[in-house]
């Protein structure tokens, strides 16, 4: 089998497993919760609610839900997914690299955010967005790549026995 870069992510329509499409599938939803995030901080950040510290209050829970969204979809990639395709095309460099450095600066950007807003104070607002915001970015350009990149690259190199041990684990995943 040819593990070159240009053969591994050819420019044709993969059609992917039902474990990986389960993956990408989850983005949905996670999309959707984090824009919803993105255009609160944004507003926030604009300095367009008058009441900033009771938005930030109401950002915060709608961060911590997403967070119980994210984490268990994190952990089936960390856990599972990148482990099983790391076999193939190793961690120090390449996607899995960028995967778990793009993971680790989301979080960093999330976790601050809570930390930061455990006591609010007002001229505070739009730094605290920012970090949403950024997580935000991060995650859209994150969630691209693996759709784009890293789903097609597993289906791929992934055997299928490494396929069905892949939907078996990231079933024992709850969330």
């Amino acid at each position: 089998m040819d593990f070159s870069p240009c053969s591994l992510i050819g420019h044709e329509p993969v059609s992917l497993c039902p474990p990986l499409q389960r993956l990408k599938d989850e983005h949905g939803p996670l999309n959707e919760e984090k824009y919803a995030l993105f255009v609160a901080a944004k507003g926030i950040y604009d300095g367009k609610e008058e009441d900033v510290v009771q938005a930030l209050i109401r950002l915060r829970e709608k961060v911590q839900q997403f967070l119980q969204h994210l984490d268990p979809h994190s952990r089936r990639e960390e856990d599972v997914l990148f482990p099983m395709m790391e076999r193939y095309i190793g961690k120090q460099f390449g996607p899995i690299a960028v995967m778990e450095y793009e993971h680790q600066e989301a979080k960093q950007n999330i976790a601050t955010f809570l930390q930061k807003t455990e006591t609010i104070r007002s001229e505070e607002a739009k730094q605290l967005a920012s970090y949403v915001m950024n997580a935000y970015m991060i995650l859209t350009d994150h969630f691209a790549k693996e759709e784009q990149v890293l789903f097609p690259m597993a289906e791929k190199l992934l055997s299928a026995e490494e396929k069905e041990q892949l939907a078996k684990r990231i079933d024992e995943i709850k969330g």
